[in-house]
C-alpha cells in the first residue's frame, strides 16, 4: 500500500477502499498480504486485456479515475528530473535492430562509471514485499522499473558484449543462449535474441543472458528497454517452458511510445543508486512510431448499451481522468486513445465500456425480468439438426471425442504441406497435439467397443461433427475446418473379409453419402465419387475416392471415402476392416435448405431396360453415369447401377456392370420399340468411348 500511495494525492488510500475502488472498476482484490512492519500486499485480479494495470501506476492511475468515491485523487506520476551527461554513445556501442517487423523500438543508453554494490533499503523493501528478492543495485531498478511502470528492462555488463554491439536478429539452427537462471537453451529460427558480435546473449522479450550479466566487477552498463511482437514472445516461451515477469507484459502488448518516459526514469535511479555517470544520447532502431489513434464515441449509443442515460460533459470527464483526451464535437465524442491502452481500447464499444467502469457497473439497471426472443434454429443448425437424425437412422451412433491426439497418429491423418498444431497442457503429455481429422476420434471410440466386445446388426457406425486441426508447414498459420466422420465395420463372414464385402460397404457408405448430400443440395443433385490417391495415410492407397458434387454449375468437392488403412487400424489396435468418410460440414450445408419440387404422379406406366457393359476393372461407376447422362436419351427420366459382377466369364481385369435405364412419357404408353434406339445408342458410345463389350 505504501508503495501504491507514492502515486496517489491524497496519498491516504486503504485496502478496504482499493479493493471497493478495483472491484468496481472490475479488478477485484483476491488475497490481502500483511507484512511485518504493517504494510499490506494487494492481490489484484487483472484480466489479459489490461497489460497497463501490471505495474504501481497502472493501478494508482484506475484508483485516480474513480468517480464513486468520496475521497477522491489524482495521478502523481515520478517526475523526470534532468540529468548531466557524460561523453556521446555514439562510437562505443553499436546497434542493429535487423527485425522491425518484431521489434517495433529497441532502444539502449550507456552509463559509466558504475558502482555497482548493495541496493538501498527503499529499495530492497519494495522487492521483498512483492516477492522478489534483491540481487545488486542496478539490477534491482530493472526490476522495480517492471513493477511500477509495467515496462520490462534489461541490462547488459558493457566490456562482456563482444564487439561492443547489440544485434536484434532472429536466432539461427542450433544456436545457444546461456540464460541467467533457465539454463542453456538450443534455439530454433523462429526465436528472437539480442545477440553481440559472437553470439544470442538474451532471449528478446523473457530472459537476460548468463554471460553479459552485472555483476560487482562491472563498471559500465548498457541499459535496453524495447518492445517486442507478442506473439514471438509466446511462442518462444513455450517452446522453452520459461514464464518471467518481462514475458508476461510484453505477451500482452507495451506500446513503443510508453518505452522513453519509462527507460528516462530507469536510468535516472539507476545514476542515483550507483553513482553512474548516464552518456549523451540514445541509440534507437525500429518502426516509426505508431500515430495517435482517434475514435468517436455517440453518447446515443452509449445510452442504448448501458440502459442508464450518461450526459456527455460527464463521460468526457470520466475518460479524461483515464487518461483518455475527450472532446465534445456535436452528436459525437472524439476520443484520443494513450498509448497504454493501445492494445485494449480499438473500438466505440470499447470506450462504452470503460464509461461503464468508470461510472460503476451499480449504475446499470438490473430488470427483474429478461425479455427472451424465441427464434427458429439457424439454417445451418437446422441443417446439422437434420443431418444427425438421418445418420442416426441408419444406424449411425454420434460421437463427442477429444481433440487431443498423439502427435504419430496425427502425423498419420495430415494432408500435404501441413503439419502437426501442437498445444502447451502439461495435464495431456502423451496426446500434445490437435487433432487433424475427426477420424482419430471416431478410431478410438471404435476401439473401446471391440475392447468391450460390443456388437450391433449390421456393425457398428458411428459418426461426428466436430473441428479439426493442423497448420501450414513451417509457419504458425494454424487451418481450422469442422469436419463430418463417418466410420462403417465392413461385415463379414469367415476369418477375413472378402472383395465382396468390401464392396458392399463401400455401397452401403456411397448411399448414406448421398443421403445426407441430399439433405442440403437436393435429392436430383448426382453425388460423384473419384477413384483417386488418398489425401493422406488414413486411407488405403488403393482404395479412396474424392466425393463431389456439381451445384449451380460448379464442381463442389466434399470431402474424401475409403477404406481405413492398415497403418490407421495397426496405430489404434483395430481388428477387421473399416469404411470411413471425411466430409466438409460447412460446404455440405450451404445449400441448406434444399430447394423443394413437387410433380404429379406419373400417369402412365414407364419401361424399364438393362444395359449390361463389360468395362476394365479401372473404369469407375462416375464414367458410365457421366456418359449415361451426357446422351440426353430421348424420354430417359433416370438411371441408376444395379449390380457389379466379377468372375471368369468376363474376363481377368474386367468387371460387368449392369446399368438401369428408366423411360416414360407424359402422354401415353411407350412401347419397347421405341425405347430399342435409345439403348442401342448408348451401347454403341459405350463400346467407342468405354472400350466396352455387351453383355448379353
Amino acid at each position: 500500500m505504501q508503495w501504491l500511495n507514492q502515486y496517489l494525492s491524497p496519498a491516504d488510500l486503504t485496502p478496504k477502499e482499493a479493493d471497493h475502488i478495483l472491484t468496481e472498476a472490475g479488478m477485484p482484490i483476491e488475497e490481502y498480504k500483511p507484512l511485518d512492519d504493517g504494510d499490506m500486499v494487494l492481490d489484484v485480479e487483472v484480466t489479459s486485456n489490461r497489460g497497463d494495470c501490471l505495474g504501481h501506476i497502472g493501478i494508482a492511475r484506475e484508483i485516480a479515475a474513480a468517480r464513486y468515491t468520496d475521497n477522491r485523487r489524482t495521478l502523481m506520476m515520478p517526475e523526470l528530473a534532468s540529468m548531466p551527461t557524460g561523453a556521446s554513445i555514439e562510437g562505443d556501442l553499436k546497434l542493429n535492430n535487423a527485425v522491425p517487423d518484431v521489434c517495433p523500438l529497441f532502444t539502449a543508453r550507456l552509463l559509466r562509471n558504475v558502482k555497482v554494490g548493495p541496493s538501498p533499503d527503499w529499495l530492497v523493501k519494495a522487492l521483498e514485499s512483492m516477492g522478489q528478492r534483491s540481487i545488486n543495485n542496478v539490477v534491482d531498478i530493472t526490476n522495480f522499473i517492471t513493477l511500477e511502470l509495467g515496462n520490462p528492462c534489461h541490462v547488459f555488463d558493457y566490456d562482456k558484449l563482444a564487439g561492443h554491439e547489440l544485434q536484434v536478429r532472429y536466432a539461427k539452427d542450433g544456436e545457444e543462449v546461456n540464460t541467467l537462471y533457465a539454463g542453456k537453451h538450443k534455439l530454433k529460427s523462429s526465436d528472437l535474441v539480442v545477440a553481440d558480435a559472437n553470439g544470442p546473449q538474451s532471449l528478446a522479450g523473457i530472459i537476460g543472458g548468463h554471460d553479459s550479466q552485472v555483476d560487482e566487477n562491472t563498471t559500465t552498463v548498457v541499459f535496453e528497454m524495447a518492445t517486442w511482437d507478442t506473439v514471438t514472445v509466446r511462442n518462444t516461451g513455450r517452446r522453452l517452458n520459461i514464464r518471467t515477469d518481462a514475458a508476461f507484459r510484453f505477451e500482452r502488448g507495451i506500446d513503443p511510445r510508453t518505452i522513453d518516459y519509462a527507460a528516462q526514469r530507469a536510468v535516472q535511479l539507476i545514476c542515483e543508486v550507483a553513482g553512474a555517470e548516464l552518456a549523451e544520447g540514445v541509440l534507437s532502431q525500429g518502426s516509426p512510431l505508431p500515430e495517435e489513434k482517434i475514435i468517436e464515441l455517440r453518447p446515443s449509443r452509449c445510452d442504448v448499451i448501458l440502459g442508464v442515460h450518461s450526459d456527455p460533459k460527464e463521460i468526457a470527464e470520466l475518460l479524461n481522468g483515464l487518461s483518455i483526451r475527450t472532446e465534445i464535437t456535436g452528436e459525437t465524442l472524439r476520443c484520443a486513445i494513450p498509448p497504454h491502452r493501445s492494445h485494449d481500447l480499438l473500438r466505440e464499444i470499447d470506450l462504452i465500456e470503460e464509461v461503464a467502469r468508470a461510472r460503476s457497473l451499480a449504475v446499470v439497471p438490473a430488470s427483474e425480468k429478461v425479455c427472451v426472443k424465441i427464434r427458429e434454429p439457424q439454417q445451418s443448425e437446422r441443417a446439422v439438426r437434420a443431418i444427425g437424425s438421418c445418420l442416426s437412422g441408419m444406424g449411425f451412433f454420434e460421437t463427442i471425442t477429444y481433440s487431443f491426439t498423439n502427435p504419430k497418429k496425427g502425423q498419420m491423418f495430415l494432408r500435404a504441406g501441413q503439419e502437426n498444431v501442437a498445444v502447451d497442457d502439461d495435464r495431456r503429455k502423451a496426446e500434445p497435439t490437435l487433432r487433424p481429422s475427426v477420424l482419430l476420434g471416431l478410431m478410438y471410440s471404435r476401439k473401446a467397443n471391440q475392447d468391450a466386445r460390443a456388437t450391433t446388426p449390421g456393425g457398428v457406425r458411428l459418426f461426428e461433427i466436430a473441428s479439426c486441426f493442423a497448420q501450414k508447414e513451417g509457419t504458425t498459420d494454424t487451418i481450422e475446418r469442422r469436419q463430418l466422420a463417418l466410420l462403417m465395420d465392413v461385415e463379414y463372414a469367415g476369418k477375413s473379409a472378402k472383395h465382396d464385402d468390401i464392396q458392399r460397404s463401400v455401397r452401403m457408405m456411397r448411399g448414406t453419402i448421398e443421403s445426407v448430400v441430399a439433405l442440403s443440395f437436393g435429392g436430383d443433385v448426382p453425388v460423384t465419387l473419384n477413384p483417386s490417391q488418398p489425401v493422406h495415410g488414413g486411407f488405403a492407397a488403393d482404395a479412396h475416392a474424392t466425393i463431389t458434387v456439381e451445384h449451380n454449375g460448379n464442381t463442389i468437392e466434399l470431402g474424401s471415402v475409403g477404406v481405413l488403412s492398415d497403418a490407421a487400424k495397426k496405430s489404434e489396435g483395430l481388428t477387421g476392416e473399416y469404411i470411413a468418410t471425411e466430409l466438409w460440414i460447412e460446404d455440405v450445408i450451404a445449400p441448406f435448405p434444399p430447394i423443394s419440387r413437387a410433380s404429379l404422379l406419373p400417369a402412365y406406366p414407364g419401361i424399364e431396360r438393362d444395359l449390361s457393359l463389360i468395362v476394365a476393372e479401372t473404369t469407375p461407376w462416375s464414367s458410365i453415369e457421366t456418359l449415361a447422362r451426357s446422351q440426353s436419351l430421348a424420354k430417359c427420366v433416370g438411371y441408376e447401377m444395379v449390380s457389379v459382377y466379377r468372375g471368369k466369364q468376363v474376363g481377368e481385369g474386367k468387371k460387368s456392370v449392369t446399368l438401369r435405364l428408366q423411360f416414360r412419357d407424359d402422354d401415353r404408353t411407350l412401347t419397347h420399340e421405341e425405347v430399342d434406339p435409345q439403348m442401342d445408342q448408348l451401347a454403341s458410345v459405350a463400346k467407342s468411348e468405354l472400350n466396352a463389350e455387351i453383355r448379353s
